[in-house]
């Protein structure tokens, strides 16, 4: 995908418009039905059935830590794949990450060894990152519709709020671990129906269309500050997205934790607008601190106070931040690719992936030594505080001012 943000292929000056037609509204649909199927079916209907399938003893609080770290893993490799991944094949890869996350997700109804189910975790964070990668690629670059990127990021927290729910009625009937997976695996297979036909490659005609201007953002980031300051957000959220329900089931008999699950996809939804007029109103850096200062508050709150006002809270404000801050972070990476000769969303996302699977791990170890996850939200936070810190890093020559560039 070394083409992908060097070389944009907005599609026309009416799609990438605020004047587009209601049809047009297909194809950032498609993509966020997408990513609420590889990113909030694949990877977070994990989360929301990890206290359930320990309760049961299907699985250990050890093994489900080994496959959450086994995911991320697979983010990673994901995201290095995505890199060779030419831009003109983008909608193809978004449509092989669906059926590979629909199949993984089937997979795990079936009585499988532990070996088995964490290496299904890695090969669904695999298509994750890819899909991920490539369905931003497809709707931004592609076909050129730059004003569909909140609509875009909003699939990761109603695929998360769906896929929760979802949990929430087949376990009333307490059916069992596996009926629930395929629960989910009939949600994730509806969805990606959905948004099949949509994602496809565009008319050669659409394809050479003559870019249209971009407004630079305001105080745009370098390439090596976004890539530092989203490495450093993937640690400091991934201990709340991880363990998040777990917590709430140990301290909080009498609250359902898929519903506070629930409440994080939920406010992920509208978060993806609200960060995207911040980003156009304040700019890059300003709105990436502020996304970094509230959501390390979010994270910090169950290690201060584990009341159920707290974990409520820390849902809000972290469900309402983390996918804000992709919101953010992958539209500005257009502005900043030029700088470099990689990928730069593809690098962003892989630097967000080691700090995936450093968040686990760490917690694990933590909780081996003391008993108590508070350490690691602890750390987590302050990791989201330095990654607010480095985007005050400018680059040489950067004016901070508004102008007109050219693709």
């Amino acid at each position: 995908m070394s083409d992908c943000l060097h070389s944009p292929h907005p599609s026309s000056l009416a799609r990438g418009s605020s004047h587009a037609t209601p049809a047009s509204w297909q194809e950032p649909v498609a993509a966020a039905l997408a990513l609420a199927v590889v990113m909030g079916f694949g990877r977070f209907a994990f989360t929301g059935m990890y206290p359930l399938m320990v309760q049961e003893g299907v699985m250990s609080v050890g093994t489900g830590s080994l496959a959450a770290s086994a995911n991320y893993a697979g983010y990673l490799a994901g995201a290095l794949l995505a890199t060779k991944i030419p831009a003109r094949t983008a909608s193809d890869w978004t449509r092989a990450a669906l059926v590979a996350t629909v199949l993984c997700i089937l997979v795990l109804a079936a009585p499988i060894p532990p070996a088995v189910f964490v290496a299904l975790r890695f090969l669904a964070g695999v298509a994750s990152a890819v899909g991920l990668v490539c369905a931003s690629v497809w709707l931004l670059h592609v076909v050129g519709r730059h004003n569909g990127a909140p609509l875009l990021f909003a699939g990761v927290g109603t695929g998360i709020a769906v896929s929760a729910e979802l949990i929430a009625l087949g376990n009333l009937s307490t059916p069992g671990s596996s009926v629930l997976w395929l629960v989910l695996t009939v949600g994730a297979l509806a969805l990606s129906v959905l948004a099949w036909r949509p994602i496809r490659r565009p008319s050669a005609q659409a394809a050479t269309a003559s870019a249209a201007h971009q407004r630079r953002p305001l105080h745009a980031l370098g390439a090596w500050p976004l890539v530092a300051s989203y490495g450093l957000a993937g640690l400091g959220y991934i201990i709340t997205a991880t363990y998040l329900p777990l917590l709430i089931h140990g301290a909080l008999h009498d609250v359902n934790p898929l519903h506070i699950w629930a409440m994080f996809g939920l406010a992920a939804v509208p978060s993806c607008f609200l960060w995207h007029a911040v980003h156009e109103r304040l700019g890059t850096r300003r709105a990436m601190q502020w996304n970094l200062v509230v959501q390390a508050v979010g994270v910090a709150l169950p290690a201060i106070n584990h009341s159920a006002a707290a974990y409520l809270a820390s849902a809000v404000l972290v469900g309402g931040t983390f996918v804000g801050t992709v919101t953010i972070a992958v539209p500005a990476a257009r502005h900043a690719a030029h700088l470099v000769r990689f990928n730069l969303v593809a690098a962003m996302t892989a630097a967000y992936g080691v700090g995936q699977i450093a968040g686990p791990l760490m917690a694990s170890a933590l909780m081996s030594h003391g008993g108590s996850f508070n350490g690691a939200m602890e750390i987590a936070s302050a990791a989201l505080l330095i990654a607010a810190g480095i985007c005050e890093i400018r680059s040489t020559g950067q004016t901070g001012q508004t102008h007109q560039t050219h693709s």
